[in-house]
Formats: structure tokens, C-alpha cells, sequence
């Protein structure tokens, strides 16, 4: 235990001691930054914003996991079965977002990576951590709200939508100062008591060092922003969120936890399907929301019809407490 709070403290002096350089590199070479989505116009100032910043945390929190997890392994000869599967996850889907980005800012192609071509890599990343770590740890049932459900191999096709479903849910999540940033931060303190109670310490080192990590990148991306994670950091925490939850064997808990996520995704899915649904039947198109993801939709009207706009602080704060209070009942639920 001592080792992980050491290992989150050194994570998040090094991405603060980091994260200047990183901005003033983009400043110096002048790159051009993070794009804004016109509907927002509270948004628009913020257009050439630095991005990819979470290449700097995630490096900083692998290389920190690494040499901690060889550490415990050195002096207390714990197991350190998860650590290789999890960083793996999180390196890949960080690869993987890291090209998207590069392509957009560097290459200057709007679109990035295309859907399939994303798609198809976050696949092969998932593939990679179903036989690098699931199947040769047994794992074969899923848990679902305590009972568990034998798949066998069909354990690999949820393995995959849970891996690259919650990489693109935390992705969606991911578009005002500081939202993805705390959410994961909060998401990860319940599966670090999670980890902590199951003595799974291995997984406990992980989470405690991203934790750091995404601490000393808040001091940089809240609002205003000096810097966004970009797709390099939000597709790397979907996809690590939903690892730590099966290395735990507490998959259903990640519903509840994570349900920003879910719901920012879930916005979208609806909007679009009843979007179509009616532009077939009436001709025209319409919208259950004001604008998706749903944090657009509270900053253009709140939760009520009065049009009340949210600033990105109240947005935040509502949607963190959402999370801390699921992140909660999911504590209790197991033990109390």
C-alpha cells in the first residue's frame, strides 16, 4: 500500500514537472491545436487549445507502474498476474488514439483514423489482452450483479464489446475542461477499494499511479483549459476502466460506475436513432436533446426547459458528483 501512494505521488510530480514542456512545445512550434465544435459557441475561444496531453500522462503512468510493479515483485514477491494485461490495454488503446490525434493536428485530416480502420485496431487491442491475460487466467464467467454466468469462449466477444465499448464511452465524455479528466479520477478511486479489499495489490499499484497521473494533468486542463488529453488519453481510460473491471472479476460494477459514461454514450445512440426514426415517419428530423454528447445538452439549457445555460464548472460538478454518488452505492452494495 505504501508503494502505490508513493508510486501516485512520484506519477503526479512528474506530470506537472512535464506538462509545461509539453505545452510550450506546441506553442513554440506552433501547432495548431484542438478543434472546436461550432453549436457551442462558448467553445469557439478555446479553437488552437493544445492537445494530446495525455501522451504525457500516460507515459508518465506506465513508466511509473512499471518500475513500481518491479519493485513489489523485488521486495514482497506479490503477484503481479493483471499488471502486464492492464498497462498492455492502456498502451495499445493510447497508440491507437495517439495516431487518430496525430493525423487530425500533424497531417491535418479532420476525420482522423476512419471509423473501421479504429475500430478495427481497438479490436486487435482487446484481442491481444483476452490472451495475454484472460484466458490464461481462467476467466471464463461473467459476473453479473453478483451471480456469475458461465460463457466459455463467448467470454471473448464480451471481453471485446466491454474493452472497446467504454474506450469510446470515456472518449465521448471527454469535450469540456476537466469532465473525463475527475470522472476517471473518481471511477478509478472505487475499483482502487475495490482492488484494496481483494488484496490485489498489482491492480491496486495501476490505479493508484493513474490516479496521480490524471491529478497533476488537472492542474493543467481545468477550466480554462491550457491543455486537452485528446483521443491518446480518453480512449486509453475507457479501455484501462473496463480491463481493471474484469482483471476484478466485477464487470457489472463498471454499468454503475461508470454511468457518465454510459449516458453520454446512451444520448447519443438515442439521438441519432430518433433522429432517423422521425425523419422517416415525418419527414423531418428531430431531437430528444438539445445537443449531444448529453454534457452539451446541460451547457446549452441545463436540466430544465427554461434554456438555462450551464457553465462548464456546474456541468463538471453535477456529472462528478453523478459518478461519485454511483461509485458509492457500488461500495456499499459490496460491503456494507
Amino acid at each position: 500500500m505504501f508503494l502505490s501512494i508513493l508510486a501516485g505521488l512520484m506519477a503526479f510530480a512528474l506530470t506537472v514537472f512535464a506538462m509545461p514542456h509539453f505545452i510550450k512545445f506546441y506553442q513554440l512550434k506552433k501547432i495548431g491545436g484542438q478543434q472546436m465544435h461550432e453549436d457551442v459557441k462558448q467553445h469557439l475561444a478555446k479553437a488552437g487549445t493544445p492537445t494530446m496531453g495525455g501522451t504525457v500522462f500516460l507515459a508518465v503512468a506506465l513508466l511509473v507502474s512499471l518500475i513500481f510493479s518491479f519493485l513489489i515483485l523485488k521486495t514482497e514477491g506479490a503477484a503481479v498476474g493483471a499488471t502486464v494485461g492492464i498497462l498492455l490495454v492502456v498502451l495499445i488503446y493510447g497508440i491507437i488514439g495517439f495516431l487518430d490525434d496525430f493525423l487530425k493536428i500533424f497531417k491535418q485530416i479532420n476525420e482522423g483514423l476512419t471509423p473501421w480502420q479504429k475500430l478495427a485496431l481497438q479490436i486487435i487491442g482487446g484481442l491481444l489482452f483476452y490472451f495475454i491475460h484472460v484466458r490464461p487466467s481462467g476467466t471464463g464467467s461473467l459476473n453479473l450483479f453478483g451471480f456469475n454466468l458461465h460463457l466459455g469462449i463467448l467470454y471473448l466477444l464480451f471481453v471485446l464489446f466491454w474493452v472497446v465499448g467504454f474506450s469510446n464511452a470515456v472518449n465521448l465524455t471527454d469535450g469540456i475542461d476537466g469532465l473525463a479528466s475527475i470522472s476517471v479520477a473518481i471511477s478509478l478511486v472505487a475499483y482502487g477499494v475495490i482492488a484494496y479489499v481483494q488484496q490485489q495489490f498489482d491492480v491496486l499499484l495501476i490505479i493508484v499511479t493513474m490516479i496521480g497521473a490524471l491529478l497533476g494533468f488537472f492542474v493543467f486542463n481545468h477550466k480554462p483549459a491550457k491543455v486537452f488529453m485528446g483521443d491518446v488519453g480518453s480512449l486509453a481510460l475507457g479501455a484501462m476502466l473496463a480491463a481493471i473491471s474484469i482483471a476484478l472479476r466485477q464487470e457489472w460494477t463498471l454499468l454503475i460506475i461508470g454511468i457518465v459514461y454510459v449516458f453520454e454514450t446512451s444520448s447519443v445512440m438515442l439521438q441519432v436513432s430518433y433522429f432517423k426514426y422521425t425523419k422517416k415517419k415525418y419527414g423531418e428530423g428531430r431531437r430528444i436533446f438539445r445537443m449531444t454528447p448529453f454534457h452539451h445538452h446541460l451547457e446549452l439549457g441545463g436540466l430544465s426547459g427554461k434554456a438555462e445555460k450551464w457553465s462548464e464548472w456546474k456541468v463538471d460538478t453535477f456529472l462528478w458528483t453523478v459518478g461519485a454518488l454511483a461509485s458509492l452505492i457500488v461500495l456499499a452494495t459490496l460491503y456494507l
